[in-house]
């Protein structure tokens, strides 16, 4: 399978709500991750932490401006949170589960 197949289909289990039953966990519990996938997906939280660094600084920026429009700053926070409950999962899915 090609690597950008691969890493849709990584973010895709990735990306299924949590409780829900659909995420990696849930479909792939005794499966491990590649090291191709695993990267992919490292690749991917990088990623999604420089977007969520670029939101916050935008939402800095809007408010230190003093021309902040509530609506655009709302929509900036809730994309912010969106982005960190995706890292979240994708965290989730490449940290090993430890039985204690």
């Amino acid at each position: 399978m090609r690597a950008a197949a691969r890493e849709r289909i990584v973010d895709s289990r990735a990306a299924a709500p949590r409780g829900a039953g659909g995420g990696r966990r849930g479909i792939m519990a005794q499966e491990e991750l590649t090291d191709e996938e695993r990267q992919a997906i490292l690749r991917h939280i990088e990623r999604l932490r420089e977007e969520h660094r670029d939101l916050d600084a935008a939402i800095d920026a809007l408010l230190q401006a003093g021309q902040a429009d509530r609506l655009q700053v709302q929509r900036l926070k809730k994309r912010k949170l969106h982005l960190r409950d995706k890292l979240s999962q994708l965290e989730d899915s490449v940290t090993p589960d430890i039985i204690a």
